[in-house]
Formats: structure tokens, sequence, C-alpha cells
């Protein structure tokens, strides 16, 4: 096909062809998968609810939901702390820019 042949309005109609057409194509191939996927489970003694419904162990607790504790505050000001983790906060680059040493700013 070629496209510099054809006007604007005339490529807008063939994008939103193209969109119309991937969409269902999308569809029908989730069909066929499924049942395909349906078929060899079957086969093996399996429904698909069986296969993706996991083992009915709860996750545990991702690492996103536990407080880290701080490993540095600033010797001045008590509200200015770090975790170690992640870039270093500005407070920690000044004070390691003025000479002083990161061990200094531990948590006992």
């Amino acid at each position: 096909m070629n496209l510099s042949a054809l006007n604007v309005a005339e490529l807008r109609a063939l994008q939103q062809e193209v969109v119309a057409e991937l969409k269902q194509r999308e569809v029908q191939e989730r069909d066929n998968l499924r049942k395909e996927l349906q078929r060899l489970a079957e086969a093996r003694g399996f429904s698909l609810d069986e296969l993706f419904a996991g083992d009915g162990k709860q996750k545990e607790k991702t690492a996103a939901g536990r407080k880290v504790k701080i490993k540095y505050r600033h010797p001045l000001d008590a509200g200015l702390s770090w975790t170690g983790r992640g870039r270093k906060p500005k407070w920690v680059e000044s004070w390691l820019a003025e000479g002083g040493n990161l061990d200094a700013l531990l948590v006992a």
C-alpha cells in the first residue's frame, strides 16, 4: 500500500479502520488463547480457575508496607533524618562537603 498517495482525510480514515481491526483481532486472539488454555488444562485434569487461583496462601507483606529505621540524623536539627537508602539528602551532601564524616551522623 502506497501511503504517500493518500491525502490527510484518507489517512485518518485508514487509521480508524486499522484501530478498529486491531481491537477486533485482539479480542479474537484472546478468545482463541483462552479456548486453547482451557483445552490444555482439561486434558491434564484441571480447570482454568484452579490453575490461576493461586495456592490459597496469603502473600507476605511487601517491603513497601514496612517502616525503615532511621540510620542517620542531623546533629543540630533532629527533624532531618535519613534511612541510608536512596540518594543522599541535601543536608547530608552539604555536611559531607563541609568536611563532616557520615559516621558522625549515625543514630546510636
